[in-house]
């Protein structure tokens, strides 16, 4: 299971990584269950191809999960803030999803990644020179958060710094640490991030303090943080939020390249929503797609969360519409 689980399709409560779900379905747990009660209308079928797409959430049902520095209070300075405010700065999530491919699928390590990725858009050009010292930069444990790890160690570096980058583990881990101090930075998102410090200190159950409003949403993170001694960056355009993906054949024959259009188009008994098995409860999946966009599928297929049994469902036609995540390289242009 990839550790970036989210907090998107889960609900609000601290959990393992960086984000909110516990559980996404064991290997082989894929199946698609029954036509669902109250899907009218012919529906959308699957039509497989290799290029994803992922459909605009025009109506805002995720929250702002743009990447974002953490930093322990004490190490602050106005040179580190400004070092790692460079990355953000350089980073939207086409160019995250080229980071991703970079390293998922063309197989280089997220340490050449981030070197290639930090000297084409000159990451750290004009950044200032801080005072110095050992920083070591905490990473979870999937790819995305190594590399982005690695170009914090690259703009830290060229602000005079001795940076190491190690691999923690999930947020449960990582969160903790960095409050003590035993990392100073870690990359974080920002809507997940806000709840799993409002959930820890208010408890599960607590009122959400994230919203799509990514303005908000860091506004309520800074404030989470400041009671525990994490400062907060500047947030990038890049996020990795819960996305909903289609073949670009899918978007094609029906013309659709929203949610919205995919409600009114596809709602219907041959559209399979593929995703894992929580999708069917969680209210930023299934019930959210209803309650929203007022989409009704004709079945759903039980596959992982945002993986490979659900690429591989889209493009083989096994499934309409897929979960994964806005960052992912499937959506790299082929």
């Amino acid at each position: 299971m990839r550790a970036r689980t989210r907090l998107a399709i889960g609900a609000i409560g601290a959990v393992a990584a960086a984000g909110l779900l516990t559980g996404c379905g064991d290997a082989g747990s894929s199946g698609t269950d029954a036509p669902q009660q109250g899907a009218s209308g012919a529906g959308c079928a699957p039509v497989a191809g290799q290029q994803l797409i992922a459909l605009q959430d025009d109506k805002k049902l995720q929250n702002a999960d743009n990447v974002i520095p953490a930093v322990n209070s004490k190490a602050v300075n106005p040179q580190l803030i400004a070092a790692l405010d460079k990355v953000s700065a350089a980073l939207d999530t086409p160019k995250l999803i080229q980071l991703n491919k970079a390293v998922n699928d063309d197989r280089k390590t997220p340490k050449v990644a981030a070197e290639e990725f930090a000297s084409a858009n000159n990451v750290t050009a004009g950044i200032a020179k801080g005072p110095g010292g050992e920083i070591v930069v905490g990473a979870g444990n999937f790819a995305e958060s190594q590399t982005l790890g690695e170009l914090y160690r690259i703009a830290l570096t060229a602000a005079g710094y001795q940076v190491k980058v190690q691999q923690i583990g999930n947020r449960e881990l990582y969160e903790p640490a960095l409050e003590k101090g035993e990392v100073q930075v870690v990359p974080e998102y920002a809507a997940t991030m806000a709840e799993f410090l409002n959930t820890k200190a208010n408890g599960p159950n607590a009122q959400p303090v994230s919203s799509p409003d990514i303005n908000n949403t860091v506004t309520a993170l800074k404030a989470e943080g400041d009671k525990v001694g994490i400062t907060f960056g500047a947030p990038a355009a890049a996020q990795n939020q819960n996305a909903f993906a289609v073949t670009q054949a899918f978007a094609d024959k029906y013309g659709v390249r929203t949610l919205s259009e995919l409600a009114a188009k596809c709602s219907g008994n041959a559209t399979v929503l593929g995703g894992p098995p929580e999708c069917q409860q969680r209210p930023f999946c299934k019930p959210g797609l209803e309650k929203t966009y007022g989409l009704s599928v004709g079945s759903f297929s039980s596959l992982d969360q945002g993986g490979p049994l659900t690429k591989n469902g889209l493009r083989t036609g096994a499934i309409s519409v897929g979960l994964i995540f806005s960052s992912d390289g499937a959506f790299a242009s082929s």
